[in-house]
C-alpha cells in the first residue's frame, strides 16, 4: 500500500537512516519538480506583477518568447532548485516525522485515512516550510519580473546591498498565510486522493495513483492557497517592502482595486503546472523511498 499510509502507522522513533530516506527522496523529487514548473511559474509570476503588460497566459508566454528566448522560461531555476530542495527537505522530512511522533493508533492496512489528522500535520508543516522557502522565493520573484536579462546572483547582491539579510525575510507574514492551508490541502489531499484512487480502481498501477494523486493534490492546494499568494507575490517582487506589515495593505489593495478575481490572477498557469509538478515531485519522492530501501 501507498508510502503515506506505511508512515502514518509508523512507530514513535526516528532513526538517522530515517531522516537520510527523507532528505534523499525529497532531493529526487524536488529537481523533477522543479524544471518540470518553473515554466508556468515563471508565467504565473508576470501576470501577477505586471498585469498591465501581460494580459493571458498564452500573451505572456509569446511575449516572453519573443523578447527573451526559450531560456527566459527558466528564469530563477538555479534558486527554485535550491529553495524547492531545501523546502520539500524540510516539508515530507517534518511530515513524515509527524507521522512517526504521532501515528495513528486506528489506521490498519487498507483502512481509510483520518480526515483531520494529515491536514493538520501538514498546515503545521507549512509553516515550518515557509522559514526555509522564503529567501529562495524572494530571489526568484524578482528575478522573474525582470525583463531584461538579469541573473539570480546579481538580484541577490543587490538585496543585500539595498537592505541587508532583512531583504530575505520580506513578506514573511505572507508567506505564512500561503504555506499553511497550501501543505494542508497538499499532504491531506494526497493521502485521500491515494486511498480513494486504490479503492475505485483496484487494478491502477502504484506509480500511476503516485503521479495521479500528486497531481491532483497540487492543484487543489494551489486552488486554496491562490488567493495569499498574489499579494505575497507582488510583495517579494518589489524592492521597497517590509518583513512584516506589507501584506495585508497589498491583499486588501488587490481586493479592492481587481476584485476578488484579481486575488486569483495567475491561476490558469499556476494549475497548468501545478499537475505535472506535483505529480512528478511525489512520483520521484516515493519512487526515490523504494530506491532507497532497496539499494542504500
Amino acid at each position: 500500500y501507498f508510502q503515506a499510509q506505511t508512515d502514518s502507522m509508523a512507530a514513535p522513533t526516528t532513526s538517522v537512516r530515517d531522516l537520510a530516506r527523507d532528505c534523499f527522496s525529497a532531493t529526487i523529487g524536488s529537481v523533477a519538480c522543479t524544471y518540470v514548473g518553473q515554466p508556468f511559474d515563471t508565467i504565473k509570476v508576470r501576470l501577477q506583477s505586471n498585469p498591465e503588460i501581460f494580459t493571458s497566459p498564452l500573451q505572456a508566454s509569446a511575449k516572453t518568447f519573443r523578447s527573451e528566448g526559450l531560456a527566459a522560461f527558466w528564469k530563477g531555476a538555479i534558486p527554485t532548485a535550491a529553495g524547492m530542495v531545501a523546502e520539500n527537505v524540510m516539508a515530507f522530512g517534518v511530515n513524515a516525522q509527524l507521522k512517526r511522533t504521532f501515528p495513528d493508533p486506528e489506521r490498519t492496512p487498507g483502512s481509510a485515512p483520518d480526515l483531520v489528522r494529515p491536514f493538520i500535520m501538514g498546515t503545521l508543516t507549512g509553516f515550518c516550510s515557509a522559514l526555509v522557502l522564503i529567501p529562495s522565493e524572494i530571489i526568484k520573484a524578482k528575478t522573474q519580473v525582470e525583463l531584461s536579462n538579469v541573473s539570480s546572483s546579481q538580484i541577490f547582491r543587490r538585496m543585500m546591498k539595498e537592505q541587508g539579510v532583512r531583504s530575505m525575510f520580506v513578506g514573511l507574514d505572507g508567506q505564512f498565510m500561503r504555506d499553511g492551508p497550501f501543505y494542508a490541502v497538499f499532504f491531506g489531499g494526497y493521502e485521500l486522493s491515494c486511498y480513494a484512487i486504490q479503492e475505485t480502481f483496484p487494478s491502477v498501477p502504484e506509480d500511476l495513483n503516485y503521479f495521479v494523486s500528486g497531481g491532483l493534490a497540487g492543484m487543489l492546494g494551489w486552488v486554496c492557497a491562490m488567493p495569499f499568494d498574489v499579494p505575497k507575490t507582488n510583495v517579494q517582487s518589489r524592492w521597497d517592502t517590509k518583513v512584516v506589515g506589507s501584506y495585508f495593505p497589498e491583499l486588501a489593495k488587490i481586493a479592492r482595486n481587481r476584485g476578488i478575481a484579481g486575488l486569483y490572477s495567475g491561476l490558469t498557469p499556476t494549475l497548468v503546472r501545478a499537475f505535472p509538478a506535483n505529480a512528478a515531485l511525489f512520483l520521484g519522492v516515493e519512487k526515490s523511498k523504494l530506491f532507497f530501501d532497496s539499494w542504500l
